[in-house]
């Protein structure tokens, strides 16, 4: 069976927490989307770690973590972070890469970091990983494939040269920068060759097999809904698609396959970036939440980047799951929220005076402001509980809030950081 486990919000809804403790009973966790650009902040047995391409199945000693195809690859990366992990006890996981995979190539970098300084106060608020050059390449159909580095040395010298020319009319005219040398880029390549080699494979063949197998498949997706290039807060997205359906284009397999999406959601609002926020929350009230809440604060796992905090905004996390297409909800970091005396939760917006449910697109969303319901709170901790029924009364009218404006079943309420601070929900 394959289950997806995607995020319904802007990202860091604690997708990798879920991952890693459904991997338990998975045999196979691909990556399907995205780079190095976000990342998922694990802690088990092992510690606490932030990964950022690695599958969150990867500390399991019987599971196979893959990259797939839809993968935006930094090479040099993926091999640092192999290292991290086994560097703190983990032991090495099975990884394979798709022969399909395309390569993060270090002017993707320079390109996003030189990009956001032109753009200056116009910036998308880029986590400067190389994520839109390098998707910007994949469909101008001038990025390099893993599997060219294994074909003629010939025929990719020659690519190496054009890509080259292209690039430095840019770097020249319009960043004013050092121009790329395709010697030493395609002796680059050849060390990334070397990098990845033990890794490489047909990943749709793989998973064609383990499918018809009757294994176990987790798809794991980068970010959130609202980070969907077509589908998000545009232009203030990211540039591959964060949604449950790309699982199978990005992994290699059949969309049918698919039977069960699991929508992770936050208990309350936080995002990375600039865009369209409407539940956010400032001063005072803002720093609290941001200091509580998470496994450490709310600080970006890639970037440190203080996280902007907002409360739980029903319209967009609805409409998160629906384009999903969610099965299920799991509802996270809820322990954080203890401390309040009430609880406001964003049901409407409202723009131009007048109240609507639906979620809209980015112009009309710039206007909207939150219309608000406020639950009483709970006053206590409720880390440590382990059945639903045990949660104090305003925490399920919370809980229960929440699944009825969502429409859809919440079956897993996180209670806290760790692996096991799970309540499994009928």
């Amino acid at each position: 069976m394959v289950r997806a486990i995607v995020g319904a919000n802007w990202g860091d809804e604690g997708k990798g927490k879920i991952t890693d403790m459904l991997a338990r009973e998975s045999d196979i966790i691909v990556r399907f989307q995205g780079g190095s650009n976000a990342g998922h902040t694990i802690i088990n047995n092992y510690g606490k770690f932030a990964l950022h391409l690695l599958p969150s199945g990867v500390f399991y000693s019987h599971t196979t973590s893959i990259i797939g195809n839809g993968v935006a690859l930094n090479i040099p990366y993926l091999v640092k972070e192999i290292g991290d992990i086994t560097g703190q006890g983990v032991p090495m996981p099975k990884i394979l890469v798709s022969d399909r995979a395309q390569i993060m190539m270090p002017y993707h970098i320079l390109f996003d970091t030189y990009e956001e300084a032109r753009l200056a106060g116009k910036s998308f608020g880029s986590t400067k990983s190389g994520i839109a050059p390098f998707y910007s390449d994949k469909y101008a159909k001038i990025g390099f494939q893993v599997s060219e580095l294994f074909g003629s040395e010939a025929a990719l010298k020659e690519k190496v040269g054009r890509v080259c020319e292209m690039k430095n009319v840019l770097l020249k005219h319009l960043y004013h920068k050092p121009l790329l040398d395709p010697d030493e880029l395609f002796a680059t390549l050849m060390e990334y060759k070397e990098m990845v080699a033990p890794y490489v494979c047909d990943v749709s063949a793989y998973l064609h097999e383990a499918i018809a197998a009757g294994k176990n498949i987790l798809l794991e997706g980068q970010l959130g809904s609202l980070k969907d290039p077509d589908h998000g807060i545009y232009p203030m997205v990211t540039s591959s698609s964060t949604l449950a359906a790309y699982g199978a284009i990005g992994a290699g397999i059949p969309p049918y396959e698919i039977k069960n999406i699991t929508a992770v959601v936050k208990a309350y609002s936080s995002a990375v970036g600039a865009g369209a926020f409407v539940s956010e929350i400032f001063g005072d009230e803002a720093d609290e939440l941001r200091r509580r809440g998470g496994d450490g604060g709310e600080f970006g796992a890639t970037t440190g980047r203080p996280r902007r905090m907002g409360w739980f905004d029903a319209v967009a996390t609805r409409y998160g799951c629906r384009i999903q297409g969610a099965t299920e909800v799991a509802l996270t970091v809820l322990d954080v929220l203890g401390y309040l005396d009430e609880l406001p939760i964003c049901v409407g917006y409202e723009i131009d005076g007048k109240v609507t449910k639906d979620f809209p697109t980015t112009s009309l969303l710039e206007k909207a402001k939150p219309v608000y319901e406020k639950l009483p709170g709970w006053k206590c901790a409720i880390r440590g509980i382990r059945k639903y029924e045990e949660l104090p009364e305003n925490c399920r009218n919370y809980i229960e809030r929440i699944e009825k404006e969502l429409g859809v079943p919440v079956k897993m309420v996180s209670n806290g950081p760790g692996r096991d601070e799970i309540i499994m929900r009928k």
